[in-house]
């Protein structure tokens, strides 16, 4: 297997060669094998494609400039958008791997892809699998056995939880699928107060630049719920990276996870 990932390197193969620089006689040149660089995952079949055929870095940015320009309309071709985000797949690929660009950068260079349809599209072209229905089909099969484990918790963090589980409602999957997401950081003895935040549609300036990672839920001015209500009519629900919203206009929390 090794000499033939050496071949696979000496043909050019992308995702084979970026995790195989090393100085040796064959690549001299070659980065020393510590560098911190992205390695795939076992579920990335494709992590680093080569350039389509008869394209080139220079003629993908021409396409990737074009689908800048196309995303950043009030009402975006999804068709034309689809069609150039699969053509640049290798172009952004190579950038993400390679350069590892802060997230508001690529929210910059990439707006299509911080929807909510391309991001399920990105997954798929990465993993060649269908994230919504596997996310989905996981949590529903395993919540069973999560709610009974987090309703034997005893103490304070019990306490905490019983504030969600009295909610359970098993005629509203919504309502199941928020709560457990919502009890797994308390269930593990995690502050959750930074990562799930909450304001008001009339907040204005709200400074997330400490947030890594967060998911926010916005709720109607008029529409004060408690602290440990589940928000199951939000005005929208945001996600937060870096710092930045790049995902807003969501409807339930469990939207934010898939």
């Amino acid at each position: 297997m090794g000499n033939y990932r050496t071949k696979l390197r000496r043909s050019g193969m992308a995702d084979v060669s970026v995790n195989g620089n090393r100085r040796r006689t064959d690549f001299p040149d070659g980065d020393p094998s510590s560098s911190n660089i992205k390695r795939p995952k076992r579920s990335e079949t494709n992590f680093l494609p080569n350039f389509p055929d008869g394209e080139s870095a220079v003629s993908l940015e021409k396409i990737r400039i074009e689908l800048e320009m196309e995303a950043k309309k009030h009402l975006p071709d999804v068709v034309s958008v689809k069609k150039m985000m699969d053509q640049t797949f290798s172009l952004r690929r190579r950038e993400i791997v390679e350069e590892q660009p802060p997230v508001n950068m690529m929210v910059e260079r990439w707006p299509a892809l911080f929807t909510e349809t391309q991001i399920y599209d990105e997954f798929s072209r990465v993993a060649s699998r269908n994230l919504r229905q596997q996310f989905y089909e996981a949590l529903d099969t395993n919540t069973p056995r999560l709610i009974q484990i987090m309703k034997s918790k005893k103490g304070k963090v019990g306490v905490s939880l019983d504030g969600f589980l009295c909610q359970i409602n098993s005629q509203n999957i919504t309502a199941t699928r928020t709560i457990v997401l919502r009890c797994l950081p308390l269930f593990f003895g995690d502050d959750d107060s930074e990562f799930y935040r909450t304001c008001f549609d009339s907040d204005a300036g709200e400074d997330f630049a400490q947030v890594p990672v967060g998911i926010l839920t916005v709720i109607p001015e008029d529409d004060p719920n408690p602290a440990a209500s589940l928000h199951l009519k939000p005005a929208s629900i945001a996600v937060i990276l870096e710092g930045n919203i790049v995902l807003d206009n969501l409807f339930q929390v469990f939207f934010s996870f898939a």
